[in-house]
C-alpha cells in the first residue's frame, strides 16, 4: 500500500504551494487515476511518490518504506517505476534487447534473459526483441519502455500521461496492456488529462488548485460524472451515454466499460423487453 499524508509541496525560488495537505492512501492491486488541469499538481505527486523529487512537507508510506527518512533511493526505484509522457525522453540506447537489460546488469544472464523476454511479452513487443527503436513508432517505444520498468519487477507503477502524445490506435494497445498489468497484481497510478484513462481506474481523484478537491469511486461514476464538468475534466464519450441512457430510464451497470460491453448490455435489454 502507499500513502501519502499532509504532503505540501513547493518549487524552489517560489512560494506558491503546487501541492497543499494532500491525503490519499492507494491499495495494493488498485488502479486509480489523478486528473486536473495543467499545473494541478498531479505530475508533482507522481514524482514524489516515485523518489525522483525530494519530498520535504508531509510523508509518504511505501509498503514500509517511509520516503521521508529514506536516504537510499534505490530502495524507492525498486519498488515504484514511472513511465513519462515522451518515451524518447527515457529512452538511452538504439537496441531493444540493450534498453531493457542496461538496468539489470548486476543479475545473472539467465535471470536478465528472462525478465527482458517476459516484460516484452507483457507489452505485445517480444518479436521486436533485436529490433533498433528507431524503427518504431511512438506508440511501441511507448510500450518498449512500459517493459523497461516491468523488467525491473517494480510492484508499483506509476504512469504519467503516457498516452498523451500517440495517436489513437496505440492508446488502445496501452489501455489493454494497464488491464493486464492489474489482472497480474500490479499497482498502477495513472496520471492523465485524457477522458477514457479515467474508466480503466477503480478510483479517480480530482486535483485542484493543489488540493484534492474530490475523489470518484468506478461504481459511482454514471451518478457523479457531472462532478467531472465542474473541474473543466472532460467527461469520456462513453460515460455520457451512459448518463443520458440513465436520465432516460435506461440504466445499465458496466463492469469494464467498454463499446462492446455497452452495446452487448444494450442488445440484452432491448431482448428482455421484447420477452415481456
Amino acid at each position: 500500500m502507499i500513502k501519502v499524508e499532509n504532503v505540501s509541496y513547493k518549487y524552489k525560488n517560489t512560494n506558491h504551494k503546487v501541492l497543499e495537505n494532500i491525503n490519499f492512501s492507494v491499495k495494493d492491486g488498485e488502479i486509480i487515476a489523478i486528473v486536473g488541469q495543467n499545473g494541478s499538481g498531479k505530475s508533482t505527486i507522481g514524482r514524489l511518490i516515485a523518489g525522483i523529487s525530494k519530498l520535504k512537507e508531509g510523508s509518504i508510506i511505501i509498503d514500509n518504506l517511509d520516503i521521508a527518512k529514506n536516504k537510499n533511493y534505490k530502495l524507492i526505484r525498486d519498488k515504484v517505476g514511472i513511465v513519462f509522457q515522451n518515451p524518447e525522453n527515457q529512452i538511452i540506447f538504439n537496441n531493444i534487447y540493450d534498453e531493457l537489460s542496461f538496468s539489470l546488469k548486476n543479475l545473472e544472464k539467465t535471470e536478465i534473459e528472462n525478465r527482458v523476454n517476459t516484460a516484452l511479452e507483457q507489452v505485445g513487443m517480444l518479436s521486436f526483441k533485436e529490433e533498433d527503436l528507431y524503427t518504431l513508432s511512438l506508440g511501441q517505444k511507448q510500450r518498449i519502455v512500459i517493459a523497461e520498468v516491468l523488467a525491473k519487477n517494480p510492484k508499483y507503477i506509476i504512469l504519467d500521461e503516457p498516452t498523451t502524445m500517440i495517436d489513437s490506435q496505440g492508446k488502445e494497445k496501452i489501455y489493454e496492456i494497464i488491464k493486464k498489468l492489474k489482472q497480474q497484481g500490479y499497482t498502477i497510478i495513472c496520471i492523465t488529462n485524457l477522458a477514457d484513462e479515467i474508466l480503466l481506474a477503480d478510483r479517480t481523484l480530482i486535483l485542484d488548485n493543489g488540493n484534492i478537491a474530490y475523489e470518484i469511486e468506478r461504481k459511482d461514476l454514471i451518478d457523479k460524472a457531472y462532478i467531472l464538468d465542474k473541474f473543466g475534466i472532460k467527461q469520456p464519450t462513453l460515460l455520457k451515454i451512459l448518463t443520458e441512457l440513465k436520465e432516460n430510464k435506461i440504466a445499465l451497470e458496466l463492469k469494464e466499460f467498454t463499446i462492446s460491453e455497452l452495446v452487448n448490455s444494450l442488445k440484452g435489454k432491448i431482448i428482455n423487453e421484447k420477452s415481456n
